[in-house]
């Protein structure tokens, strides 16, 4: 299900110009950028191959360079999905009706 979202964080061009320097995933930076924050990242993942690399983010550290690029991220917005898409409405409506909620 989630798959049918556009999860825009994974396409950012700079999580990906961050991740490619560092052999990473866009997913990998953000928990990175997370835990040196001090900040509890929750990642979710039912697959195994995910799960590993969620948890492989010890090996790499940001640069002061990097944390400014990502900090330039932070908006009020989602970076998942966009609220106001009406697919995005009709996506969890027809979820919520799946599971008879």
């Amino acid at each position: 299900l989630v798959d049918k979202l556009h999860l825009h964080f994974a396409e950012n061009e700079i999580l990906l110009e961050i991740g490619n320097k560092y052999g990473k995933s866009s997913a990998q930076i953000i928990l990175r950028w997370l835990y040196e924050r001090g900040i509890v990242g929750l990642a979710k993942s039912v697959k195994k191959d995910r799960m590993k690399q969620n948890i492989d983010i010890f090996d790499f550290s940001l640069t002061a360079e990097d944390k400014v690029k990502i900090a330039t991220l932070q908006t009020s917005g989602s970076q998942f999905f966009n609220h106001d898409d009406p697919k995005t409405v009709d996506f969890f409506e027809n979820l919520l009706k799946e599971r008879d909620i």
